[in-house]
């Protein structure tokens, strides 16, 4: 049933993206993901479902389905995440200080975390059905040094922002902080942590920056913490777990998409 009622709103006339581009990952559209086995793509589509088996009895669940997207939603947000002539989406530019920062009016995301934890490949993975978008992608620690702009059509941007840690730029403090203390048109904050190794110091440190700041930000820490939505986004842009769903939450958090049911029912 729940395969029927996802290729349903992907019918001719539906559908949100060619799947043939090249340089795309295979499971990269929903329609794609119809071709897997049911439970497959449940686990694609949403990860905790997969997870909540090996909760104990007395974990509370309530917080992993807070944001818990229909599949008309998804397909809703799809279709954003897909270039074309009236709707481009690009690589638009590179900041190392806020005098650098573009002037856009339209909402903002943005994703920071340790060095070498994966934003860039997330970002690239949320873009995979633009393939052509250049989002540079490296395993050396540091990569990224500046704060790289990403606009998706008039709708939103999306920010890649340096890591912090490891390789560091020195100046990270300079260029990071003041963007999330004055950027107005942020929306938004992702807090990407390693789920193999868990917080690590210096996630607690960037946990206590957006905590003063109080720029609404995603996570997974719910009692020390006030402005952290409380749903954890587990996400691998290698298998491709939870990317629709991200796509579906930052095209809701910016007002790109209204939703038609945002909790399980």
């Amino acid at each position: 049933m729940f395969r029927l009622r996802l290729r349903l709103w992907l019918q001719p006339g539906t559908q949100a993206c060619a799947v043939s581009r090249q340089g795309a990952h295979r499971l990269s559209s929903l329609q794609q993901a119809t071709k897997l086995p049911q439970k497959k793509v449940q686990s694609l589509l949403y990860p905790f479902n997969e997870l909540e088996g090996y909760l104990d009895s007395s974990v509370d669940r309530t917080p992993f389905q807070l944001f818990h997207p229909s599949m008309e939603d998804m397909v809703k947000a799809e279709k954003l995440f897909c270039s074309s002539h009236s709707h481009k989406i690009d690589y638009y530019t590179s900041a190392e200080r806020m005098d650098h920062v573009p002037a856009l009016q339209q909402p903002e995301v943005c994703f920071i975390g340790r060095s070498n934890v994966g934003k860039s490949s997330l970002i690239k993975a949320l873009f995979s059905l633009t393939p052509e978008v250049e989002v540079r992608v490296s395993k050396t620690p540091g990569h990224t040094k500046k704060m790289n702009f990403f606009r998706v059509g008039k709708a939103f941007t999306v920010v890649d922002m340096p890591g912090y840690g490891h390789r560091a730029p020195k100046d990270f403090v300079a260029m990071v902080e003041p963007y999330l203390y004055t950027r107005k048109n942020l929306v938004r904050t992702f807090l990407l942590v390693d789920g193999s190794v868990g917080l690590q110091k210096a996630d607690w440190i960037a946990l206590e920056m957006c905590e003063e700041f109080r720029r609404p930000y995603v996570d997974v820490v719910k009692t020390q913490t006030t402005s952290c939505f409380p749903q954890p986004f587990l996400v691998s842009s290698i298998q491709f777990l939870g990317i629709h769903l991200l796509r579906c939450f930052i095209c809701h958090v910016t007002g790109s998409i209204r939703l038609t049911n945002t909790s399980q029912s």
